[in-house]
């Protein structure tokens, strides 16, 4: 399993198994309240319909005390273990109850006089016993009429239909939890197939800008009468030197893509200029200098290259700040330039150019230490001199192929392609 997939899947379930307890939770507490309000509902409704059949929603006249002990009396003995029934004024008329209403009728929590006009019921647990406490308004004639008194039972809830309740809210909850696992189970594959797809086509643009970077480092070599392995060996160099520093991933891609495209400035620059075999003067030096504003230019406003500008903008200056364009000194020249600078002196002092043959290690190392704190940051000097010697053995007989395999490498490496 990848990286990607398995921090997916450790997320997704992450997930899923806290919208399981969100959800189970949920559902348990719905299908007890459901449960609840079901068994309530029943009993009301086989209240109201004996209370009709002794005529004790009507609560004056001749027998009603009587019609009304006799319909508590019934509702008491099998709907309910208390059963009162009091007149519209809210006093008590009559009582009855079971034996385990009587054990639960001390206990029961005081209520004010009843001037209640809609039935509800509350859920109590006394002494470790649940039960179910209801509120009726009695009306005559039934559900229009006015209220003529005031019907209020209590159910001890049975150990049997409480271990229902319970296993039913428990089933509830059960598939509540397993949807959601199954849910989650369910969409890891869809978001790893998409994410692959996503990867698949990054990639592929990517890769194109890799090539189209590539290609811009092609002209460019073209242009300057190069072969191009120079521009391989010097983003390699910089990327070695980088990783030793430890940049982290944006960094290092910047800096290879600076590192390669830091001369794009100079398909601007006339071909007298650009290709003169002797010494520049003074006005053809400073137009040979614009190359730097001139790349600044071509990278600048595209989004995948912006980050090359700091190599780009900043290849020429130096630690102490006598280099150019802006002669800036120190920290204040970006580091991926700083790190350029080594890498690009050092190439050009080891390779072969049509004026001047190789130097020697040793002769090379010799000159950049004497530069450094003027030309070279002091910093990148101390961290590439460990590194120097296994560079310049790797490149000494790479050509332009085995250059550019190197620096594919690490563009594998650090673009994940």
């Amino acid at each position: 399993m990848s990286p990607f997939n398995r921090r997916t899947a450790i997320r997704i379930s992450a997930v899923s198994l806290l919208l399981a307890a969100i959800a189970s939770s949920i559902a348990w507490f719905v299908a007890r309240e459901n449960a609840e309000e079901s068994t309530v509902s029943l009993a009301v409704e086989e209240s109201r319909r004996l209370l009709d059949h002794f005529d004790a929603t009507t609560l004056s006249g001749l027998n009603a005390q009587a019609r009304a002990q006799a319909a508590a009396s019934v509702i008491a003995g099998g709907l309910f273990d208390i059963a009162e029934i009091y007149d519209a004024r809210g006093n008590k008329m009559v009582e009855a109850m079971t034996e385990d209403g009587q054990v639960v009728e001390d206990r029961l929590p005081k209520h004010q006089r009843p001037q209640y006009t809609r039935a509800s019921y509350e859920s109590l647990d006394v002494g470790g016993r649940w039960l179910l406490r209801v509120f009726v308004p009695l009306q005559s004639p039934p559900g229009q009429g006015a209220i003529t008194g005031y019907f209020e039972g209590v159910r001890v809830v049975s150990d049997w239909q409480r271990q229902q309740i319970r296993d039913d809210s428990l089933a509830a909850a059960f598939i509540a939890c397993l949807a959601s696992i199954l849910c989650g189970a369910a969409i890891y594959p869809v978001v790893v197939h998409l994410s692959r797809e996503n990867e698949k086509k990054a990639r592929e643009v990517l890769e194109s800008h890799i090539s189209i970077m590539e290609a811009m480092g092609r002209a460019i070599a073209k242009r300057d009468s190069d072969t191009g392995a120079h521009n391989y060996r010097v983003a390699w160099i910089a990327a070695a030197i980088a990783e030793e520093l430890e940049l982290d991933r944006v960094a290092m891609q910047s800096l290879i893509v600076g590192s390669y495209l830091h001369d794009v400035g100079k398909i601007g620059i006339p071909d007298a200029i650009l290709l003169k075999p002797g010494r520049l003067d003074e006005d053809e030096f400073r137009i040979m200098r614009l190359h730097v504003q001139q790349g600044e230019d071509i990278v600048s406003g595209i989004g995948w290259l912006d980050g090359a500008n700091a190599v780009v903008s900043g290849h020429h200056e130096k630690w102490d700040g006598s280099g150019y364009p802006r002669r800036i000194a120190g920290e204040a020249i970006p580091l991926a330039a700083r790190i350029f600078a080594v890498a690009d002196v050092f190439d050009a002092l080891c390779s072969r150019r049509p004026y001047k043959e190789p130097m020697t290690f040793d002769e090379a190392m010799e000159i950049m230490e004497k530069d450094t704190g003027s030309h070279f940051d002091p910093v990148v000097m101390s961290v590439f001199k460990p590194i120097a010697r296994i560079v310049y053995d790797r490149l000494a007989l790479c050509n332009e192929e085995q250059a550019r395999a190197l620096l594919k490498a690490q563009i594998r490496l650090h673009f994940g392609v």
